[in-house]
């Protein structure tokens, strides 16, 4: 009986180190590098949410100029001088893979 348990205490302790290997590999040589530039783009729009240029929120338009899915500033409710900071950031901004976004206000 005692036999019995320690085995299975043992096979466990071996399958959870065989799974924690297979997720740290995954982690270091499957992984996606996101656009830093996203992040920053969210944080200087206002963060209203507001859904007022056709994105869900102030990330999902961030995400659309950096990816370079809109050429146009559409959010409605971003101050003058925040919207020149933003096309001037992704102007002299280059990404991960060396482009920047042109944006027209």
């Amino acid at each position: 009986m005692l036999d019995t348990i320690l085995i299975a205490v043992v096979m466990m302790l071996v399958l959870g180190a065989l799974l924690g290997l297979g997720l740290g590999f995954a982690d270091r040589f499957l992984k996606v590098e996101a656009d830093e530039r996203v992040e920053k783009v969210t944080s200087m729009l206002p963060g209203y949410n507001c859904g007022g240029c056709g994105y869900p929120g102030c990330s999902g338009m961030a995400e659309a100029m950096v990816t370079k899915e809109v050429n146009t500033f559409l959010c409605k409710p971003c101050k003058p001088d925040k919207k020149q900071e933003i096309i001037d950031y992704l102007k002299n901004t280059p990404g991960p893979d060396g482009s920047t976004v042109e944006i027209k206000g």
